[in-house]
């Protein structure tokens, strides 16, 4: 007679069954993604930008790694998330940018941006950005790439519209500002390069349409707006979408899964936010491109869109004040 053998069930974790997607191959994806830009970069600005980037990235990971140690945690730089964070910060800087104020940034985007909440996907803000707003409030002047590069014969699109108005923006092609012919951020240079990055990410489903779809919109309807009010004052929705660091924004800094909501509604919603909110800053603001505090501002409600969720089946409504109902 067969002895009958009772099975011992173990119980570890969720997800069980996954889809074979890891931390690690969407990092290397948007390294690639971020490639042709970074390429455009070292293209129009020399080596001045590879410079920037390679520091950029170099010192995200030493200080990963170090505060992993400092926490006793699990070493996690072979995710390549600091490296990520390290070369979306190096996007948003000058190529003029000193070594020293690279450190500073890149530091703070994984210290004050990505460790101090626990690390990778517990960030309630986009931890490049952080970075960013680190060095533009506190050495606005070497951020400044009108007063930093004036060695490169290229246009300074919202910086003269800030500062002269929309007649002296009127002999920048648009042709120039999509092929990168201007001053900016190292992630500004190219919209091409950027939009077939950001593509490439839609296809590989690394992203979805909604946040960079959303914040265009929102971004060109609140411009059209404005223009619509007074031509002379308010520059075309065109422009404001490709002078600056729009098209990175939408496709790059705004998709940010730890700080961007979930759900087609609310990540809708949070596109259409951060879209106005670039030309607001614009308008009124005396920063001339207001991408990186646009999304930072509204990282800030992602908690607040969260809570807009699908009714479950057969389940009440939840309500944004908690209450419920059938």
């Amino acid at each position: 007679m067969l002895k009958q053998l009772n099975p011992i069930l173990t119980v570890t974790a969720p997800p069980h069954v996954h889809c074979g997607r890891t931390i690690r191959r969407q990092m290397l994806d948007t390294l690639v993604a971020l490639l042709p830009a970074a390429v455009m970069a070292v293209v129009i600005f020399g080596v001045e930008a590879l410079r920037v980037m390679a520091l950029s990235c170099a010192v995200a990971v030493v200080a990963e790694a170090a505060l992993n140690r400092i926490m006793k945690r699990e070493q996690s730089v072979d995710d390549y998330s600091a490296l990520v964070t390290g070369l979306m910060l190096a996007f948003l800087l000058p190529a003029s940018t000193p070594w020293w104020l690279v450190t500073i940034g890149s530091i703070a985007s994984i210290a004050l941006g990505k460790m101090i909440f626990g690390g990778l996907g517990g960030n309630p803000l986009c931890s490049p950005l952080v970075g960013w707003a680190v060095c533009r409030i506190s050495w606005g002047g070497y951020m400044d790439t009108n007063a930093t590069m004036l060695s490169f014969k290229l246009a300074a699109p919202l910086q003269q519209l800030k500062y002269f108005g929309v007649d002296h923006i009127d002999s920048i092609r648009y042709s120039d500002l999509l092929l990168g012919n201007q001053l900016g951020g190292l992630g500004a240079v190219h919209v091409a390069a950027l939009l077939a990055g950001g593509a490439f990410l839609l296809l590989r489903r690394h992203i979805s349409w909604e946040i960079p779809a959303a914040f265009i919109g929102g971004l060109l309807l609140t411009a059209w707006a404005y223009n619509l009010i007074d031509p002379t004052v308010y520059a075309p929705p065109l422009f404001h979408l490709l002078a600056g660091g729009a098209v990175f924004g939408a496709f790059f800094l705004a998709t940010d899964p730890a700080s961007s909501p979930i759900g087609r509604l609310p990540s809708i919603l949070f596109g259409l936010m951060a879209g106005a909110m670039v030309i607001v800053i614009r308008v009124y603001g005396i920063y001339p491109d207001g991408v990186p505090f646009a999304i930072l501002l509204t990282n800030l409600f992602t908690p607040l869109l969260d809570r807009i969720r699908p009714k479950p089946f057969g389940g009440p409504y939840s309500f944004l004040d908690g209450s419920e109902g059938v």
